[in-house]
């Protein structure tokens, strides 16, 4: 099997498209896709759904990208250990995320230290988010979700805190902060299940023996946001992703501990490949630099 041909095919993979792909790579797009189509007629088989600009991986595909992911992973590890450290002229780095208010600083330090790197972003909820990084299909992550699994590299990014926001029609408008108990039968607008935002609240709430009225559960922070100003409940978010709105207002929970922790994770085995080495330390830098206490 020639290694040229699986290189451009696993290059497409990454970028999901052939012009980002060959951007990535360094070669020209007709020079790239040759490569993909010899390797597909070669062995009779079809690796990608080719759909305008943009292309899929098919099943064939998707196992395949699994395996070429392993093997050019060791590559680059092992030619980062002969080489030691290395500028990151060029590179492609696929970044999933819980939230892109903690990640986008970081890639905009990565960014400005390597300006040759291009970067895709995927965001959802937190147990999506692990489940990316686990199956390869992204290669670092930030997320709130904490976990012990020994495949999982992590560092601890920073910590922040889920609050509540009305409506400014909303009586509690002139308040700074409720007790966890005055949100027995109130209406909630919630994350889906899985999101780190949902987990977190929903154990505070039963460690209290807080019931809830009607939990309105959507998919995105944007969507959480409409349904409250839209009078659907009252909503949760991390502190972080407010923002300035002045169609809502915040609210402190005086008698619950809401904090959450961002972590950095990606793949133990890949933590040392230039590409993620690179981001692991703007991100050490970041914590470094972040104010105590």
């Amino acid at each position: 099997m020639n290694i040229v041909h699986l290189r451009a095919f696993h290059l497409v993979a990454q970028a999901g498209s052939f012009t980002h792909a060959a951007r990535a790579g360094g070669v020209s797009q007709p020079t790239l896709s040759a490569q993909v189509r010899a390797l597909e007629q070669m062995h009779g088989v079809n690796l990608f759904n080719r759909r305008g600009r943009g292309v899929t991986l098919t099943p064939l595909g998707q196992n395949l990208f699994t395996i070429t992911t392993r093997l050019f992973a060791a590559e680059d590890e092992a030619r980062a250990l002969i080489a030691g450290s290395r500028t990151l002229a060029r590179g492609h780095l696929r970044v999933a995320a819980d939230s892109p208010t903690h990640v986008m600083p970081l890639l905009a330090a990565l960014k400005r230290r390597h300006a040759g790197l291009t970067f895709s972003l995927r965001v959802g909820n937190s147990s999506d988010v692990l489940k990316q990084i686990l199956d390869y299909d992204a290669d670092v992550a930030v997320m709130a979700k904490r976990t012990s699994d020994p495949r999982i590299h992590s560092l601890r990014l920073r910590a922040d805190r889920l609050v509540l926001f009305v409506p400014q029609a909303h009586p509690w408008v002139h308040r700074q902060a409720v007790a966890l108990q005055e949100l027995t039968g109130r209406d909630l607008v919630i994350r889906e299940r899985g999101s780190i935002t949902r987990e977190v609240f929903e154990a505070r709430l039963s460690e209290a023996g807080v019931r809830p009225g009607t939990l309105v559960e959507v998919q995105t922070r944007e969507a959480v946001r409409e349904a409250v100003v839209a009078g659907f409940g009252i909503g949760i978010v991390f502190d972080s992703e407010l923002g300035s709105d002045a169609d809502i207002h915040a609210l402190d929970v005086a008698d619950a501990d809401l904090t959450v922790e961002e972590y950095v994770v990606c793949r133990e085995e890949r933590r040392r490949i230039p590409l993620l080495r690179g981001f692991l330390e703007i991100a050490h830098q970041a914590v470094a630099e972040a104010p105590q206490g």
